[in-house]
């Protein structure tokens, strides 16, 4: 079921979280990104078809942003008991396969989406140098099946005014995807 995120107000701090990436095993932290003037956070998974359409996208902005003041984290915390494809070992041959250049995390105890307050896959956070939200919503126009290219225009339009120490535009425009997977008796009471 098609969800939108929640669109946690502009100006929250970023909640701390303690990942391990799937990849390197390496632990990561919002303190592992303090040399950065941005970070962004995406909660994406391995089996939603909202993921899968931009999934070359999100593999290109990492790409994109490799050497810049972007830091940028993806996590999974969708429950593998109930959805497989989203285990961490199918989680790393995804970050392989497309060659992501940015950790990519799971989130077990799905503790760090419920203090983000993500909602969908994907759901982006974008914070400043003093990990403040300051854009949260689509990465563009584009959606399965409605025929518009993936230009990751919005996102990368607020990723540009952060890196530049511009105000980015409050009008923004919530993500939709496929709702987290949570665990049996575990979904928080936002879901």
């Amino acid at each position: 079921m098609a969800m939108e995120s929640l669109m946690l107000p502009l100006g929250t701090p970023a909640p701390a979280f303690e990942l391990r990436d799937v990849v390197s095993g390496q632990l990561y932290s919002l303190n592992s990104f303090s040399d950065k003037t941005a970070l962004l956070i995406m909660f994406i998974c391995r089996h939603c078809p909202y993921v899968v359409h931009v999934e070359q996208e999100l593999a290109k902005l990492g790409r994109d942003y490799l050497d810049t003041g972007l830091g940028i984290l993806a996590i999974s915390s969708n429950d593998p008991g109930g959805y497989p494809d989203d285990a961490p070992p199918r989680l790393k041959e995804m970050a392989q396969r497309l060659g992501f250049t940015f950790p990519f995390c799971h989130d077990e105890t799905q503790e760090v989406a419920k203090a983000y307050r993500a909602a969908c896959t994907p759901d982006f956070y974008l914070f400043d140098r003093d990990h403040r939200l300051v854009y949260r919503g689509q990465l563009d126009d584009s959606r399965p099946s409605n025929g518009k290219p993936v230009t990751g225009r919005d996102l990368r339009a607020a990723i540009q005014a952060v890196l530049a120490g511009k105000a980015i535009d409050g009008a923004q425009r919530p993500s939709i995807g496929c709702s987290i997977k949570w665990k049996p008796g575990h979904a928080p009471p936002y879901a």
